[in-house]
């Protein structure tokens, strides 16, 4: 599909209440103990599962912000055949691709992905770590229905 036009470009202003809902769990996201470059790589990462191009754009220009080098962004899409990643990213890159592939397993999450999260993971940590994977989950989703375009929020403080 090629995108030609947005879909909604005033949907956040339209439903100010879900955005202020959604920006209060992005808020307690930054607050947490998940380190916030952590949290970039699962939105990207999400992001491209999902096909948002404007939170894959969004995330990968704030982690650049934030000192992520070019080799680990350009390689987050096969981070399992790559060197470039601790142990606890791809236990949070693992937990965040079966959250959102969700109805591809059967059983949901599989435990051994849990478990390998929860190694690395205070339980707050987890708890924090399920709560951005949904939240990047459901800005995707708002974001592809309304065919927001890449590029369009990365220097407006209007989005997360």
């Amino acid at each position: 599909m090629t995108v030609t036009h947005t879909r909604m470009g005033h949907v956040y202003q339209l439903a100010t209440g879900g955005y202020r809902g959604l920006k209060t769990v992005e808020d307690y996201l930054q607050r947490s103990s998940v380190p916030s470059d952590l949290l970039e790589l699962i939105r990207i990462r999400v992001s491209q599962i999902n096909g948002c191009g404007l939170c894959v754009d969004l995330h990968s220009h704030r982690a650049q912000a934030t000192g992520e080098s070019h080799e680990r962004l350009w390689s987050l899409a096969a981070w399992r055949d790559t060197p470039f990643f601790t142990d606890q990213e791809r236990a949070a890159l693992a937990l965040a691709e079966a959250t959102t592939r969700i109805a591809d397993n059967p059983d949901g999450v599989p435990d051994d992905v849990w478990t390998q999260a929860a190694e690395h993971f205070s339980e707050e940590q987890l708890a924090a770590l399920v709560m951005a994977i949904a939240s990047v989950n459901a800005w995707n989703r708002i974001n592809v229905a309304t065919r927001q375009t890449a590029g369009s929020f990365r220097n407006v403080g209007t989005l997360r």
